[in-house]
């Protein structure tokens, strides 16, 4: 056990962020592995855990310390939702924790919170190719985003380039409003706000302006070649066989891409067959390949959202 680390912290500033009965600070302690003591003068962390994280606690703080002075009623569901704890009294606790990938804009941790997660950063350090298929809210596409930003700060690659198939899921793209470019913006809008709770601002719209990270629909993909590049291919169930074939091959050197999708929300003409669903069969074995798949329980949403795909994997077709 290390000797106790004092962070500054009046009485009325405590009483400001520590919420009611300090479950603000009871949060803190199991996200971070600390153990916090509010009665001495400041603040003081006992770090009793080989995995405690001094630095993820010091930057919460940091940021509770502005909300206060900014009049920010601080709660314990504040904090669960600037965390993405879930709130839910029927949830259970994340205990799986992993290797920290890198720290959002706000100073918080992103590491793996499920097997499944740390399966996929793992293989991404030993593949230049992963699929990772799995249900809405376990995580991939974010995690993914994650790791590129991640190789892009520690310039292991050059640029990151995130693509989404533009496919309309029972909706029409040529009746919505605006330009081609004001139609696509929608199927793009979950990847920027991955990046968005990533990078800073600043450090974000300079990275896009310069074109170290791009973010476009998979057409826009054909006749390149991507070096040194970290590449997602997001959503890609409602890729066909020919596209898919076109991004795969797009692969240049010094690059890797991963390939995140849901097998069971396939958009599709129903003659047209996936070529995600080809792609990971018909190159299952290849070295420097891999594939992951998640399942419900990794979904990290609403607790009902674990239930409402259960019930559809179970009963759903036979309704």
């Amino acid at each position: 056990m290390s000797a106790p680390i004092r962070y500054s912290a009046s009485d009325e500033l405590k009483r400001l962020i520590s919420g009611e009965n300090e479950t603000v600070f009871q949060l803190l302690e199991s996200r971070f592995c600390v153990h916090i003591q509010s009665r001495e003068p400041d603040l003081l962390f006992i770090l009793p855990e080989k995995n405690a994280d001094l630095d993820g606690v010091v930057a919460i703080l940091d940021q509770l310390k502005i909300a206060a002075k900014h009049k920010t009623p601080i709660t314990a569901e504040w904090l669960s939702k600037m965390l993405e704890f879930p709130n839910d009294k029927h949830s259970e606790p994340t205990k799986f924790s992993g290797e920290i990938i890198l720290r959002n804009r706000f100073g918080i941790p992103v590491l793996p919170r499920t097997q499944a997660q740390a399966k996929l950063v793992s293989e991404s350090t030993k593949n230049d190719i992963l699929f990772a298929n799995g249900p809405a809210g376990t995580g991939k596409t974010f995690l993914a985003v994650a790791l590129a930003v991640s190789a892009l700060e520690r310039k292991e690659a050059e640029r990151i380039c995130l693509v989404r198939p533009a496919v309309e899921a029972g909706e029409s793209l040529g009746f919505l409003p605006g330009d081609l470019k004001e139609k696509i913006a929608p199927y793009l809008r979950p990847i920027h706000d991955s990046l968005a709770e990533l990078l800073p601002p600043n450090k974000l719209s300079h990275y896009q302006e310069c074109g170290a990270i791009e973010v476009a629909p998979l057409a826009y993909m054909r006749g390149r070649t991507l070096k040194r590049a970290f590449i997602i291919l997001d959503e890609a169930q409602n890729t066909t066989i020919a596209q898919m074939k076109m991004f795969l091959t797009r692969l240049g050197p010094a690059s890797k891409a991963i390939i995140t999708g849901d097998a069971t929300q396939i958009d599709l003409a129903k003659k047209e067959p996936s070529g995600f669903l080809h792609a990971m069969q018909l190159l299952k074995g290849i070295k420097g390949i891999s594939q992951i798949d998640f399942q419900a329980e990794d979904v990290l949403r609403h607790r009902l959202v674990k239930e409402i795909i259960a019930a559809y994997s179970d009963k759903g077709e036979r309704i």
